[in-house]
């Protein structure tokens, strides 16, 4: 039976007139600049996917083993193994690039979507990081299970939340529920990161492409294990623009210069038909797409990124040093956007765009990359 989910969640003002809209009338490529022209219909709010939360937490097995953070449960410490198994997980490890420290201008003063607190702009220095040059894929997941045992929080609750457009008929027909704002949202019993549209789906083909259905638990754990971490939000977008400023997307202000696609979003009319003019209609592998300045691949489009940062709306002006956000919260903060994102309706693939979750949310266009302050 599935567990309880936030189903018919209570929405704000602000989203009550969320509807359906066609990207007519609407030039997705500005010219080289500043980010004057970023700015999408405010009631299009999204896809809904910062709607998926759950409402009820599980109960582990094991108490003792519960009681510890994942920080120390799934540490390499904790899960040493034979050196050929670490032969194997070394490999399978993502490559990482030194992100150079320095200054830049974090967040718009032109935003695309303003009541997800993309402004104001703020200048923020940052020391020097190494991250992954690509999103965690399922491979890499796939290794960190085999050698630690880890459960997702999505197996653990037995669903997870499914964009009912790439489901078969088999598992839409044994569905009668959906999420109240977003109805093409639906919980699908069965699925998880191994079965990303059910149990009539796997990843067997697809280990190169974006984990998907990962809480913001299940990237902490894995990044423990891979002696690395989660970026702050400040990190992350700083890698984002890949030394360029006040550009809206990775590559520039044009979302498709010369007329090549950079990026897997959605092309057409969301939710109704996605034309995959990219390619895909759903996750594309890992670094399909062109790397931006500092050679990191797919910030923006195939899968959300989760960051370290509780959520908040509300930012200083002061320049800050390595900020991680507010002290507590109940949502965290998510960036880059997704193959489901199109400028009409969630036009959050660019750099500033954020949006949230609460941290036991999985979801089919949901994932993670790692940082660490040394090369790993």
């Amino acid at each position: 039976m599935l567990r309880c989910v936030a189903l018919f969640y209570l929405l704000s003002c602000k989203y009550s007139a969320i509807c359906l809209q066609s990207s007519s009338g609407i030039n997705s490529d500005v010219p080289v600049g500043t980010e004057s022209d970023a700015a999408a219909p405010s009631e299009a709010a999204g896809c809904g996917c910062q709607h998926l939360k759950r409402d009820a937490v599980v109960d582990t097995e094991d108490g003792m083993a519960a009681s510890l953070s994942p920080a120390v449960k799934y540490s390499k410490s904790s899960n040493d193994k034979s050196t050929d198994t670490q032969g194997d997980e070394k490999e399978s490890k993502s490559q990482m690039v030194l992100i150079s420290g320095g200054e830049f201008l974090m967040g718009t003063d032109n935003p695309g979507i303003p009541p997800d607190g993309e402004g104001p702009q703020r200048l923020v220095y940052l020391d020097s990081f190494y991250m992954d040059i690509q999103e965690v894929s399922n491979r890499q997941f796939q290794s960190f299970v085999n050698a630690t045992g880890y459960i997702t929080e999505a197996e653990r609750f037995g669903d997870s939340f499914v964009f009912e457009g790439i489901l078969s008929e088999t598992v839409k027909n044994q569905i009668s529920q959906a999420v109240a704002v977003a109805p093409w949202w639906l919980p699908v019993k069965g699925a998880n990161w191994r079965h990303p549209e059910g149990p009539d789906s796997s990843v067997t083909d697809r280990l190169e492409h974006p984990v998907l259905h990962v809480s913001w638990g299940d990237a902490v754990a894995y990044c423990s294990w891979a002696q690395k971490r989660l970026p702050t939000e400040a990190e992350w977008e700083y890698a984002c623009r890949g030394g360029l400023q006040d550009r809206l997307f990775p590559w520039g202000n044009k979302l498709n210069p010369k007329g090549q696609h950079y990026t897997n979003i959605w092309q057409g009319d969301f939710p109704t038909y996605n034309s995959g003019e990219d390619g895909y209609i759903k996750t594309s592998p890992v670094m399909s797409f062109p790397a931006n300045g500092f050679g990191l691949y797919d910030m923006v489009g195939n899968a959300w990124e989760w960051t370290s940062d509780w959520w908040t709306v509300h930012h200083t002006t002061d320049r800050q040093h390595n900020p991680k956000g507010p002290p507590s919260g109940s949502d965290r903060v998510k960036k880059g956007g997704s193959y489901m994102c199109h400028k009409s309706y969630c036009y959050r693939y660019r750099c500033a765009a954020r949006s949230q979750n609460t941290p036991d949310s999985s979801a089919s266009n949901l994932g993670f990359r790692c940082v660490s302050q040394e090369q790993r």
